[in-house]
């Protein structure tokens, strides 16, 4: 395959994709589309079919009054053999003839018209019954869309949701390692102020019962006993 003939080819099988991607798309609405234009073929089903039935009835409207005709004829030529008037009686059998041939042809077009009637009908049934099922399909077409995108959109605001609590949870993260920070240098304070050397060598005076001693209640005891 020559080089232009591939390419041919790829932008011929893009396209194809393209369209496809088109139609995809584009499914329920293509779907609905073709509901819509089916109803009315089977409205246009309907009015065809109401004109066969017409012309059936006028066909076996007329074939019955053939069939009348001939019968009268018939009374005709038996009354002209009975007056022996032969030559009356085959004028009579010739007319009996034609209506004869017109009638077959008539009775040719009535059954013609009863069947295409009822195939008609058979066909609009069938088109009726496919095109209610298509339409309670559409509806479940178009439940499930509206599922689907709610629970895409619940699914993408959860995800954005569960983005901002992370968020917030970093930052009550930072506020409490700030406040700890700040409660660890209020003790770093206390402990550097406990530890000037005047303080320590106090401390030191006091736990070897050296200098002023804190008054406490097993002192005042002691001094109490000592009176």
């Amino acid at each position: 395959m020559s080089i232009f003939k591939k390419i041919i080819t790829a932008v011929r099988g893009g396209a194809t994709e393209a369209g496809e991607a088109i139609v995809d798309a584009n499914s329920t609405r293509i779907f609905e589309q073709e509901i819509r234009d089916s109803e009315k073929h089977i409205t246009i089903a309907k009015r065809d079919l109401t004109e066969v039935m017409a012309k059936q009835m006028q066909a076996a409207r007329e074939l019955a009054q053939l069939q009348a005709s001939i019968k009268e004829h018939e009374g005709y030529a038996m009354q002209a053999l009975n007056q022996s008037n032969e030559a009356l009686a085959i004028e009579v059998a010739e007319k009996i003839a034609e209506l004869e041939t017109t009638a077959a042809e008539q009775q040719q077009a009535n059954e013609s018209f009863l069947k295409s009637a009822d195939r008609l009908k058979e066909l609009i049934k069938k088109s009726e019954r496919q095109l209610t099922e298509y339409k309670r399909q559409l509806t479940m077409v178009k439940t499930t869309e509206s599922v689907q995108k709610a629970t895409s959109a619940i699914t993408d605001n959860f995800t954005a949701s569960n983005s901002k609590l992370l968020n917030a949870k970093d930052s009550l993260e930072r506020i409490k390692k700030k406040q700890a920070m700040f409660d660890d240098k209020l003790k770093a304070a206390e402990q550097l102020e406990s530890e000037t050397p005047e303080q320590t060598l106090k401390n030191k005076l006091q736990e070897a019962g050296i200098g002023e001693q804190q008054n406490s209640a097993q002192s005042v005891l002691d001094r109490l006993k000592n009176k």
